[in-house]
């Protein structure tokens, strides 16, 4: 069980905390904040999570930062995504 310190904000946090960790292609500024708002939002009226209780990070990636399995890159061999970006 993951323990979440105090981060200087003062926010009241109860035992329903969460992490979400979204991985994504890079978004914007604009985009992140608009995605943090509805997420609490919709985990406030769907599941009754306090926003409060809600940390999100973002990881942003391309599509050479993915292996599906088998030790290969789908998405730079062309197996995912069409035309192949490397020779494999």
């Amino acid at each position: 069980m993951a323990r979440i310190e105090d981060t200087g904000l003062g926010i009241a946090r109860t035992k329903d905390v969460m992490i979400v960790s979204v991985t994504t292609r890079p978004r914007t500024q604009e985009e992140k904040v608009m995605f943090y708002k509805l997420l609490c939002e919709y985990l406030e009226q769907r599941c009754g999570i306090a926003p409060s209780d809600v940390m999100v990070n973002f990881v942003s990636n391309t599509d050479d930062d993915w292996s599906f399995g088998n030790g290969e890159a789908q998405f730079l061999t062309g197996k995912l995504g069409g035309k192949p970006q490397i020779n494999p």
